[in-house]
């Protein structure tokens, strides 16, 4: 219980003194290889400390023997995020080669911009998985044999899973500087072209703001990969709270020895069921999250068109009314979250209420699965899009105004909302369901009777949640604020 809260101790440390080593200079010029150089020291010293820390805390007392297996799960989950690091860097930067095809398909338009982008991004996700995988089961090979008892060994194998989440985490503060470094540099660029700069200065941010959309979607790698570890924890968590409540209502005779909860059976038609709507679930939020920022981002279109209307702005003689934009776009993302809040909280509940506690454990791994797959796919095809229009402006196949550049730059606006917004969105959305589906998980076995029909009240209370979700869903296909002026309407494509 000790070893875990020592290992975040020691990656808040390590974290620090490899940022120190975060420095670049005029003979170095390079963003990414110097944040690189900063994780992997830090990495290096975080394993060492660990190992040292086995001698004091994994130590058999009956043997005097120090048990590497937890050492040995840390250290898979920092390669994990390692690999998690590598594999995201080789799909988003523009020094590999997926970035730089998706950027010679512009020079064919926006079409195959954004076909190239998708195929890059679905394959990204492949591979994501893969690395995962292979992270958790070294888990099992680490832990497999630790009793002969498959219960002692099955909670062992969890208690390793977790550990490899921590040592994802052991980086956090290098991941989070990391993450902060995208939207830092963005707005830098931004400023810069606003405020003039010279063509010098203009490239050194242009090559900072692509090494920041590939930091974004490195560290988001990390973040839904940290989420699947942690669902898996959780998952294990759940069948063990069931079985412990289930287990005086066995002795009591209410329920059976077969109702026990030991595994989730996928061939029961009600677990299917329950399989097959957590699936869904990750498509159904990134649908309404990429439709709320269509409306939000039509919302302020017509508010910077109204603005140029107002006499003397265009000519520098009136500033610009930011203060409304600011709250247009923050009203919209408060009241966007509401429903989609919803969904998150009575899905489970719904589920588990109407089909039973092994169905809510196959919403559980339905959900898991095609989150992090719809999580990474959206980052990373999003990151691809967004480089691959810098990468031609830093005058490759046409450089900036060109047609390609045109294509570009419909690729990357498809691709923001799905980066940095359905994309990331479904990390939280994993955690938050499988927590409620723990919270209710006990309920729902002293509620919930195999074979006999519900409760008014609760059919009642049934009824309330599926109006609310369908309040929910409905409050966000709503139709979004009309375009105005749409044929003299000024691009955008710069």
């Amino acid at each position: 219980m000790i070893f875990p809260l020592v290992l975040r101790g020691i990656g808040v440390i390590a974290s620090v003194i490899g940022n120190f080593f975060v420095s670049t200079d005029e003979k170095r010029r390079n963003a990414m290889a110097a944040m690189n150089r900063g994780f992997y020291i830090a990495a290096a010293i975080a394993v060492v400390a660990s190992a040292v820390a086995s001698f004091f805390f994994m130590v058999d007392p009956t043997s005097n023997a120090v048990d590497w297996r937890p050492f040995l799960a840390t250290l898979s989950g920092v390669i994990l995020a390692i690999a998690l690091d590598k594999l995201t860097e080789y799909f988003t930067s523009t020094h590999f080669n997926p970035v730089k095809e998706t950027s010679r398909s512009s020079q064919t338009g926006s079409a195959t911009n954004i076909l190239s982008g998708l195929a890059l991004g679905m394959e990204s996700s492949v591979w994501a998985v893969v690395v995962i995988a292979m992270s958790i089961f070294s888990s099992v090979l680490i832990f497999g044999t630790y009793s002969a008892d498959p219960t002692v060994t099955f909670t062992a194998i969890l208690y390793g899973v977790s550990l490899t989440g921590i040592g994802m985490l052991l980086l956090t503060g290098n991941t989070i500087s990391m993450d902060s470094f995208g939207p830092i540099s963005d707005n830098a660029n931004g400023i810069g072209e606003m405020a003039g700069l010279d063509k010098n200065a203009r490239n050194v941010m242009d090559d900072l703001d692509a090494v920041g959309n590939t930091t974004k979607a490195v560290t988001k790698g990390i973040a839904i990969g940290s989420a699947v570890i942690a669902a898996v924890a959780l998952f294990g968590s759940y069948l063990t709270d069931v079985g412990r409540m289930q287990e005086p209502l066995i002795q009591s005779g209410v329920l059976t020895e077969a109702d026990r909860l030991v595994g989730i059976n996928v061939a029961a038609p009600t677990v299917f069921i329950g399989l097959l709507i957590g699936g869904a679930i990750p498509f159904l939020f990134s649908a309404l999250m990429i439709r709320s920022v269509s409306r939000a981002a039509a919302q302020i279109v017509n508010e910077v068109r109204r603005q140029f209307r107002i006499p003397g702005l265009m000519e520098g003689k009136v500033l610009p009314d930011y203060a409304r934009a600011v709250m247009i776009s923050t009203t919209a993302a408060q009241k966007e979250l509401v429903s989609l809040g919803l969904i998150a909280v009575l899905v489970p509940v719904m589920v588990g209420f109407l089909l039973g506690v092994e169905a809510l454990g196959g919403f559980l791994a339905g959900i898991i699965l095609s989150g992090q797959l719809m999580a990474v796919f959206q980052s990373n095809a999003g990151g691809a899009w967004d480089n691959a229009k810098k990468y031609i402006e830093e005058g490759n196949f046409g450089g900036k105004h060109s047609e390609p550049h045109k294509a570009a730059v419909v690729g990357d606006t498809v691709g923001d909302p799905l980066k940095d917004t359905a994309g990331p969105a479904l990390n939280p959305m994993i955690k938050v369901i499988n927590l409620v589906a723990l919270i209710i998980a006990p309920v729902v076995v002293t509620v919930v009777r195999p074979g006999e029909p519900l409760g008014m009240g609760l059919i009642l209370a049934m009824v309330i949640c599926g109006v609310a979700l369908v309040w929910a869903i409905w409050q966000s296909k709503r139709e979004g604020e009309q375009m105005t002026e749409p044929v003299n309407a000024p691009s955008a494509a710069d």
